[in-house]
């Protein structure tokens, strides 16, 4: 390798050269918002690798975003001079993919009852295939409009062996007729993947590398991205890959095959609970593999400023360290209704724009994502160049969502649910009833169905070269008869016809670059990884990650540069990104924070407006209304901005629209501040509280509406009265 590791070791602090160079079987690093965790976990590679010589065929780098993943990649690919080949990094990317791959090229998939050419389904695929299931089986399962949520979450005392669901209804018969399915259809719903991946990597689970420890591969070393984030089912994979196959301490006969695990994430940053990700999570990681726990406490990218007000918000450790001497500004604004905002917030950002403040550096972040609809047409009026994080799927766009189970059933025709799709599609099918079209795809019928056969016959008949040469977009489009199937007579042909070239040259451009790299691959195998590739990606949103740029913002052109718009997201989709600016509207109760139905919902939305706060380096917005306008929304600031301590808030606090019930920020939180010094307890009276979570403390105030009190090693937190979360003695 031709770069000095040192050059980099010298870059990290102390806290990050600990968690670089510590070698124990497991370590779990808790690291601060903006303290360098991804540097750290490079570092952590090149470590391993340089001087450590662990080939990077040795290691797996699970990320929970394809963005993350590239983005470890690239920079390895930099340090080492592009000296990374992709057959190396085969074990770096998020669970999914990672479990994918070992499937198709590192374990025995045959053994668990699918072929090495099966597809990966979505999960709204595999709903339709559990309510077909459930019809033609006559199975009473209640509330099938949660049918989704109700199979993830019952699975597991399914698969413990409980004797019936939780509703009472034949949910629990429903799994075995799915599973069967799934194997007879010869294809995998997320879940699958990382569950038979589980299964096979397991002892005796069955591996293709008969050379590999035991007949099972598994990596010397598992690195994990944003930790914090894993759920149930990605912690068996993860004790899978470690060799890891009991809970606790028993089955260490074997420790010496061990693989070992390096961990980064931060708990105070868990807020996707509806994926199945609890907040404790991080812990029970720390518990299960027995980890040294490291900390990486000073921020590289907020002012003082900011990191005191989002201390306020911390709700494990003991505070956020800055390193920077600009302090940052804190402002907090009251606005009419969210139009004055939107018609502010244009005339600012422009000024700003004009004092030499890029638009890329700016950012205004929302609770929900119908809050972006009045901003982007008043940023469009003003000519304001923004781009709006919305994720457009495939699914999306009808002529592809139709063309991609084209394909899908091209490269497994034992897809009989996609081919039946396909077929009676009412766009763009043969305009056949579903009866029909399954007759059609069970009964094997080409001679009825032109577009059947021609699915059935791919890839014969499109390849007029060798096989390693994929054909051309054009051809494709040709072979499937697409100018008939999209209607030449339609108002809507040249789109969708420009639409579904456009996709087929991506699709082209993609296994072409495979057959490139993989010398020896097959066009059906291309083909067959980049519809995988679309299940896991396309079709299926990353918080956090921005896939298609609204149609107003600025061409990034040769530069390479991000487009220069301010961007406009959800608090949700910010996580991981960091702006010069950040404007976080509508701190409202009801919006900042909704409406909570407990206290796990209260705790996530204070970690949500944490990891929004900290997404700005140098300035920090807060607005809310007067006349909201939304359903629910009171109108009246929220007690997060109470939380603010006065002096950390610069400028003005409103904007002189407020209502004769509203006053003054400052006005409010002197008088409360007032109140809580009525109710302060004398030191030898010191009034004694209880918490599930932080134990024993002492009660610092109670103003009617919220208590606050003080936990040893956690410091100061508040709750609200209303959800009884402390007991006070």
């Amino acid at each position: 390798m031709k770069t000095d590791f040192r050059d980099m070791w010298r870059q990290l602090n102390h806290y990050q050269q600990e968690a670089v160079l510590d070698e124990n079987p497991a370590c779990v690093v808790n690291a601060n918002v903006g303290s360098g965790k991804t540097t750290v976990l490079i570092a952590k590679v090149l470590w391993l690798h340089m001087e450590k010589q662990i080939p990077f065929e040795d290691m797996a780098v699970l990320t929970f975003t394809n963005k993350a993943a590239d983005e470890i990649i690239a920079r390895l690919k930099k340090s080492c001079e592009g000296e990374i080949a992709p057959e190396q990094v085969h074990g770096f990317g998020t669970f999914h993919s990672v479990a994918l791959r070992l499937l198709k090229d590192r374990l025995s998939v045959e053994t668990a009852g699918w072929t090495k050419e099966f597809t990966v389904m979505d999960p709204d695929e595999e709903t339709d295939l559990a309510l077909e299931l459930i019809t033609s089986r006559g199975l009473k399962v209640k509330y099938k409009n949660r049918l989704k949520k109700r199979l993830e979450q019952e699975y597991g005392a399914y698969e413990s062996g409980k004797a019936e669901s939780r509703y009472k209804d034949d949910l629990f018969a429903l799994y075995p007729l799915l599973l069967k399915e799934k194997k007879r259809q010869n294809k995998m719903a997320f879940s699958d993947l990382l569950r038979v991946s589980t299964e096979l990597l397991s002892p005796g689970g069955g591996s293709a590398d008969a050379e590999a420890e035991n007949g099972v591969w598994r990596p010397a070393w598992v690195i994990v991205d944003e930790v914090q984030d894993s759920d149930a089912l990605q912690m068996e994979f993860l004790a899978a890959l470690l060799g890891q196959t009991g809970k606790g301490e028993e089955h260490k006969e074997h420790e010496e095959h061990r693989g070992k695990l390096f961990a980064v994430g931060d708990p105070n940053q868990v807020i996707y609970s509806w994926r199945g990700t609890g907040d404790n999570m991080f812990f029970l990681l720390k518990h299960r593999f027995g980890a040294r726990e490291l900390t990486l406490p000073v921020n590289y990218r907020s002012g003082a400023s900011i990191l005191e007000a989002a201390n306020r918000f911390l709700q494990f450790g003991t505070g956020i360290q800055g390193d920077r001497e600009n302090r940052g500004t804190i402002t907090v604004k009251n606005h009419y209704d969210p139009f004055q905002e939107a018609e502010y917030l244009a005339e600012r950002i422009r000024g700003m724009h004009e004092s030499g403040t890029a638009y890329r550096d700016i950012a205004v972040f929302y609770r929900l994502q119908r809050q972006s609809e009045l901003l982007a047409k008043v940023f469009e009026r003003h000519g304001i160049p923004y781009e709006l994080s919305v994720k457009e799927t495939l699914k999306d766009i009808p002529v592809l969502d139709w063309l991609v189970k084209v394909l899908r059933f091209s490269v497994n025709s034992m897809d009989e649910q996609t081919g039946i799709a396909v077929l009676a599609d009412p766009l763009y099918g043969e305009k056949c009833t579903k009866k029909k079209a399954g007759q059609i795809v069970r009964e094997d019928r080409r001679e009825t169905s032109e577009l059947y056969r021609r699915m059935k016959e791919f890839p014969c008949g499109v390849f007029s070269g060798k096989e390693e040469e994929f054909p051309s977009a054009q051809a494709l489009f040709d072979w499937f008869g697409l100018r008939e199937a999209l209607h030449p007579t339609s108002a809507e042909y040249r789109r969708d016809a420009q639409t579904a070239l456009a996709f087929l040259e991506e699709v082209c451009a993609y296994c072409g670059q495979i057959l490139e790299e993989g010398p020896g691959k097959r066009y059906m195998d291309c083909m067959r990884e980049f519809i995988n590739s679309s299940a896991l990606y396309g079709m299926k949103i990353d918080a956090g990650e921005k896939n298609a740029a609204d149609k107003n913002a600025v061409d990034g052109g040769e530069t390479g540069e991000a487009p220069d718009s301010v961007k406009l997201m959800t608090l949700h989709a910010s996580k991981g990104l960091e702006f010069d600016t950040v404007f976080i509207i509508g701190v409202n109760p009801g919006l900042i924070p909704l409406r909570c139905t407990g206290f796990e919902q209260e705790e996530e939305e204070r970690r949500l407006f944490f990891v929004g706060m900290t997404r700005a380096k140098n300035e920090l917005e807060l607005s809310w209304y007067t006349n909201p306008g939304e359903p629910g929304v009171a109108g009246e600031y929220s007690r997060y901005l109470k939380m603010i301590p006065e002096h950390l808030i610069s400028g003005e606090t409103g904007t002189g629209g407020s209502s004769e019930k509203g006053y003054g920020l400052q006005q409010m939180r002197r008088q409360i501040q007032e109140n809580r010094k009525k109710k302060e307890q004398p030191e030898e009276k010191k009034v004694r509280v209880r918490h599930r979570k932080y134990g024993e403390g002492v009660l610092v105030s109670d103003d009617g509406t919220t208590v606050e009190a003080e936990f040893p090693g956690y410091g100061k937190k508040q709750f609200l009265k209303a959800f009884g979360e402390v007991e006070i003695k």
